[in-house]
C-alpha cells in the first residue's frame, strides 16, 4: 500500500539531523556489552538509534552486513566479535550518517588492533545498486534531458550487473537495528528478498526492529513524523515473522521481545523484538536412511517445510533436513540417528519430503542386522560404579 507522503525524504531528512545532534525521541533503551562499547567514541554512541542488539548472532571469522548502519555502532561492535579474520560491511543511504561512521573508522581500527570495517552507500532494499557510483556518474554527467535519463538508467543497469554493491551469497550474517520499519511498504518485500540473496547458504540474519501488536491504521501511515520515528512503518508482530518465511528463510525465532511497549498510540502497542532466521532449506532431497527423534516437551511440532515431528518417534528425513536439524536453532531439540551403513550421495535416491513418516529401526540398522551382544557395558562389569 502506498502512502501519500515521501517516506524516503522524511526519513533521510530526520536522520540527517539526528547524525549531527542527538534526538531523544528516536532512542529506545538497549543494553550493550560495555567492553565492546569502550572503543567507540561518545559521538557515535550518543547518535545511535537502535532498538536491540543483533550482534548476538555474530561469530568469530564472519563476514557481516549491517543494513542501515547509521553512525556505525553495531558495525564496530561486530568488528570486535568477528576478529581480524572477519569483516564487517555497513550499508546506509544517509550522507550525514555515513560521514559520522567514516569519521572514526581509522581510529577505532587502531584501538582494536586491526581494520576490518567498511561503509557503502546504498538503499537497504536495493543492495545491488551502489549509490556512490551513481553520485560520481551524476557529477560528471548531469541529467538535463530524457536522453540523459536513459543513459543514467543504462549505467545503473550496467553497474548492478557488473559491480553490485553486495554480491550474491557473499555474507555469513545480515544484521539490522531498527531500520526495516523505515522502508516504504511497497519496497518491503524486495528488502527481505535482498537479505535472502546476499546471505550464503547456511548463513543467517538477525534483525532488531519495532513491531506493532495490531495493524497500523492508514491515517498513522500518512504521518511523516511517525514514519521517521519508527512507528508508521512497523510490521504487525506476526506478519514480521511471515515476511522471513516468504523470502525463503527457515527457523525463525524470537530471540528477544520487550515486555513493555516503547510507544502506545491509539491503544496500539509498539515494542522492540529481535528475530533470528536461517538460509539453506532449498535444494534436492536425498534418502540416506537418516532419522531424528524429537525430544519434547510438546506432543508434536511442525517445521517450516511442513515436517511433523512427534515426540519420541523415529521420523524419517532427507539428508538436507537431517543436516539442518543438526544446526541451530534445532540441534538442542532433536536426537539425530545415523544409519549403521552410510549411503553415499552418489548412490542416494530421491526422498519425498512432502511426507512425514516413522522410520522402522531396521531401515537404520539394515535388514540383515542380527547382532547379539549380552556382554553389557563397561560400567556394569566387575568394579563398575553404575550398577
Amino acid at each position: 500500500m502506498s502512502t501519500s507522503i515521501d517516506v524516503e525524504r522524511a526519513v533521510n531528512e530526520r536522520y540527517g539531523r539526528a547524525a549531527q545532534r542527538c534526538e531523544a525521541e528516536l532512542c529506545c533503551p538497549v543494553e550493550y556489552d560495555s567492553k565492546l562499547l569502550s572503543v567507540i567514541p561518545a559521538e557515535i554512541k550518543e547518535r545511535d538509534y537502535g532498538c536491540g542488539d543483533p550482534s548476538a548472532f555474530v561469530r568469530e571469522g564472519d563476514c557481516v552486513l549491517d543494513l542501515g548502519s547509521g553512525g556505525g555502532k553495531i558495525c564496530y561492535i561486530a568488528a570486535q566479535i568477528v576478529g581480524s579474520t572477519g569483516r564487517v560491511i555497513g550499508v546506509d543511504a544517509n550522507e550525514e550518517m555515513l560521514a559520522l561512521a567514516e569519521k572514526h573508522r581509522h581510529d577505532i581500527g587502531e584501538r582494536v588492533g586491526y581494520h576490518n570495517v567498511e561503509f557503502r552507500k546504498g538503499r537497504i532494499q536495493d543492495l545491488r545498486l551502489d549509490l556512490s557510483l551513481v553520485d560520481a556518474y551524476l557529477a560528471a554527467n548531469p541529467v538535463a534531458s530524457a536522453a540523459d535519463l536513459a543513459r543514467l538508467d543504462a549505467y545503473c543497469s550496467e553497474i548492478i550487473a557488473d559491480r553490485p554493491l553486495v554480491a550474491d551469497e557473499s555474507v555469513d550474517v545480515v544484521l539490522s537495528n531498527c531500520v526495516l520499519n523505515l522502508v516504504r511498504p511497497e519496497d518491503k518485500e524486495q528488502l527481505f528478498n535482498e537479505m535472502f540473496r546476499v546471505v550464503r547458504r547456511g548463513g543467517r540474519v538477525c534483525i532488531s526492529d519495532i513491531v506493532a501488536d495490531e495493524d497500523v491504521p492508514v491515517e498513522l501511515q500518512r504521518d511523516a513524523e511517525l514514519w521517521s520515528g519508527c512507528i508508521a512503518g512497523a510490521y504487525r508482530e506476526d506478519a514480521f515473522l511471515d515476511a522471513f518465511d516468504r523470502a525463503g528463510f527457515y527457523g525463525m525465532e524470537i530471540v528477544k521481545r520487550d515486555e513493555k511497549a516503547w510507544r502506545t498510540i491509539q491503544g496500539i502497542e509498539f515494542r522492540s523484538v529481535t528475530v533470528g532466521a536461517h538460509k539453506g532449506k532449498q535444494g534436492p532431497c536425498w534418502e540416506r536412511k537418516q532419522t531424528v527423534i524429537y525430544r519434547g516437551p510438546w506432543r508434536k511440532v511442525i517445521d517450516d517445510d511442513g515436517h511433523v515431528l512427534e515426540r519420541g518417534k523415529r521420523i524419517a528425513v532427507c539428508d538436507k533436513t537431517f543436516q539442518i536439524y543438526n544446526r541451530a536453532p534445532y540441534a538442542d531439540d532433536v536426537l539425530p540417528i545415523e544409519p549403521y551403513e552410510t549411503t553415499s550421495l552418489e548412490d542416494a535416491v530421491a526422498f519425498d519430503c512432502r511426507r512425514s513418516a516413522v522410520r522402522d529401526p531396521r531401515e537404520t540398522k539394515g535388514l540383515e542386522y542380527a547382532v547379539t551382544d549380552l556382554s553389557g557395558t563397561a560400567c556394569c562389569e566387575p568394579g563398575g560404579d553404575c550398577c
